[in-house]
């Protein structure tokens, strides 16, 4: 059995949340909660894992890597009208 890892993002819509897999072109899920998001995402990943296999195809490795940052501005005056240079 090989153990697979994969980066998943998981976006609010709506009153739902939708969720997918960078990597994984078209695997695309959604959930009314986090909890059920996260477990559609494993569901679609292991389909879409078992049919790019049956397919013989490979399947790509997700290398890349994700970070979050916090960024702190001071505007005063603005509406949420930023001007990126």
């Amino acid at each position: 059995m090989k153990q697979f890892t994969f980066r998943t993002i998981i976006q609010k819509d709506g009153k739902g949340f939708h969720g997918f897999v960078p990597s994984l072109p078209g695997c695309h899920t959604y959930g009314d909660t986090i909890e059920e998001i996260r477990k559609n995402i494993k569901e679609a990943v292991k389909g879409w894992i078992e049919v790019t296999a049956q397919q013989g195809w490979d399947i790509p490795s997700d290398e890349g890597i994700e970070t979050i940052e916090t960024i702190q501005l001071s505007i005063s005056g603005q509406k949420n009208n930023f001007t990126y240079a």
